[in-house]
């Protein structure tokens, strides 16, 4: 059988070429292969569907904040290891592993920015810090922020994605519920208005707590949103879910969500809410 191997008379062998990694992206929600280059200057929003790919906090802080620009407050903080906690890694390994991993120090960037020159308390959530998931410090961050907002009295703006509440905090990370709501109370009594920006995923203790509690509440198109995700509550109520059941869609529908805004019109959309509501 070794003639199998042999090159035959007149054909040249070819090499295989190597296509750089990165290069294409497959859309996660209809399958088509997209070249990445294009898709950033669409701003990573699929064209042949809509699908809205998740993209860094650095990028909607360029996309949305008047010049890219972030005056960042709290950054040092950073988690502490309360309950001493261990699942395949030590909790302090894993922050460490997620800081490395994003570039950043926790789940949450906070500050002063401006945007269409108003004013404005910013927070962003960041996806790729262990799932957006919000422990002590991205409460403290999210109640430092809205702080700012109520005695600058400006306007607050805040960018949602995570997967829920950190498991390696327990019942501290489920109080960041509490007190970020508590202040949002205050905020509202003020008379301060609140935007929030639902991305893919908002869900669980976020999704509960100040994600769903803006004066006015836009999600990018067919984001996952929710407490829990829809396998566990279809495995919970033993029946099938309806068609885009947790999609931005679905919660505009059913009354959860004031608008659903595409990434290309997110910074017109906050810069008329502004001018409905505020004054510069």
């Amino acid at each position: 059988m070794a003639w199998f191997r042999k090159d035959k008379p007149g054909v040249e062998a070819q090499q295989k070429k190597n296509i750089p990694e990165g290069l294409w992206t497959k859309c996660q929600s209809c399958g088509e292969i997209a070249y990445s280059k294009k898709l950033e200057e669409l701003l990573w929003i699929c064209p042949n569907c809509d699908f809205h790919f998740r993209i860094s906090s650095r990028k909607y802080i360029d996309l949305l904040l008047d010049g890219g620009r972030l005056e960042e407050f709290d950054s040092n903080l950073t988690s502490g290891d309360p309950l001493k906690f261990k699942d395949s890694k030590k909790y302090p390994d894993r922050i460490k592993a997620a800081q490395k991993k994003s570039g950043l120090v926790e789940g949450v960037l906070a500050g002063i920015a401006e945007v269409g020159g108003f004013e404005i308390s910013f927070a962003i959530m960041n996806f790729s810090f262990i799932g957006g998931s919000m422990g002590s410090v991205v409460g403290e961050k999210i109640a430092r922020a809205i702080e700012r907002a109520i005695d600058r009295e400006i306007p607050l703006v805040i960018v949602c994605s995570s997967g829920g509440a950190r498991m390696q905090e327990g019942i501290l990370s489920l109080m960041q519920m509490a007190k970020t709501s508590a202040l949002l109370a205050i905020l509202a009594e003020k008379k301060i208005p609140y935007f929030t920006v639902l991305t893919n995923p908002t869900t669980a203790g976020v999704m509960a707590s100040y994600a769903s509690l803006g004066d006015v509440i836009i999600a990018e198109p067919k984001a996952l949103l929710g407490f829990a995700g829809p396998r566990v509550i279809q495995q919970t109520i033993g029946e099938a879910l309806p068609d885009g059941f947790q999609s931005s869609e679905f919660f505009l529908e059913k009354g959860f969500l004031d608008k659903v805004v595409s990434r290309r019109d997110l910074r017109d959309t906050l810069i008329k809410l502004l001018r409905f509501t505020w004054r510069k």
